[in-house]
């Protein structure tokens, strides 16, 4: 299988201890790779550096086998970058800058335009300024989307996004993939890379600690569960329960922690009158701190 993304000792640094090291990675054409780490891990350093936006400390780089610093120019052709922060457009309206970068593409599909804007519900007629954080996000996404690049590169894709648009960007990368397209993505929320990625890596302070499939990350997830109940707490079935951890009751309310399904907590409880039950999946740099702890 040809490689789209290619990294080898890739190294960004900014010394004392800050920036990227060693980094050893590649990215098969036709995957949805999922990049994940905590806020200030290394992610952007690493999107940056393959943008050819900053230059290598050491090691070296390559996308569909062109040099991310050497050769630029050719990478960007190929890719369809949404950075973790958008240029500032001022008073340009949406359309406008989809033509100004369009143009440097050398023209633009009208059509596809259209439809990403209408799935996305982005009026492309509103100046940039006037634009709310999710609304640029959105143009952001048309812009790495439009011309059907062969990768995309998307540094954290859903911020600012709501629910329903979070959707549309997942069927946008499926459909990505499904053309043949390759998808290279950072993120901090794990559930958004489980609804898109087929395979993650993982990034701790600045080093590549773990590359593994989706079936791995199940095994990381967690939630924090609440339960009220309205008489008796079955405590003692609860802390037998398989995947069940750190289990605190106060009065009637059970708090714990659940790793992967929810099978033997819901069997543990069953029988007993429940009034209110909360299930909050932690942010990925909890699940993360919780991970490495270990």
């Amino acid at each position: 299988m040809t490689s789209a993304v290619v990294m080898h000792g890739l190294t960004k640094d900014y010394g004392s201890g800050h920036g990227l090291f060693d980094l050893d990675l590649e990215v098969a054409e036709g995957e949805v790779f999922g990049f994940l780490g905590p806020n200030g891990a290394g992610k952007t350093t690493t999107i940056r550096l393959l943008m050819g936006v900053i230059h290598a400390s050491a090691g070296t780089a390559t996308i569909f086998g062109l040099d991310c610093d050497r050769e630029s120019v050719a990478v960007k052709r190929e890719v369809g970058y949404l950075p973790g922060e958008l240029p500032q457009f001022g008073g340009m309206r949406g359309n406008e800058v989809v033509t100004y970068l369009g143009g440097m593409r050398g023209g633009v599909d009208r059509a596809r335009v259209t439809e990403l804007s209408e799935q996305l519900e982005l009026d492309l007629g509103r100046r940039f300024r006037e634009y709310s954080r999710g609304n640029k996000q959105k143009l952001g996404l048309v812009l790495a989307f439009m011309h059907r690049p062969r990768l995309l590169i998307l540094d954290e894709p859903t911020s600012g996004l709501d629910p329903l648009n979070q959707q549309t960007f997942q069927r946008l990368v499926t459909e990505a993939r499904t053309a043949g397209g390759t998808v290279f993505l950072s993120s901090h929320v794990l559930s958004e890379v489980e609804e898109t990625c087929s395979r993650v890596g993982i990034i701790r302070e600045g080093r590549l600690v773990s590359d593994m499939t989706m079936d791995k990350v199940h095994e990381l997830r967690f939630h924090e569960v609440v339960i009220e109940f309205s008489d008796s707490v079955p405590e003692a079935g609860v802390r037998a329960a398989a995947g069940v951890e750190d289990v605190s009751v106060n009065g009637t309310r059970l708090a714990c922690t659940v790793h992967g399904r929810f099978d033997s907590l819901l069997a543990a409880i069953s029988g007993h009158a429940v009034t209110e039950m909360v299930s909050r999946e932690p942010s990925l740099e909890s699940i993360f701190l919780s991970y490495y702890s270990k």
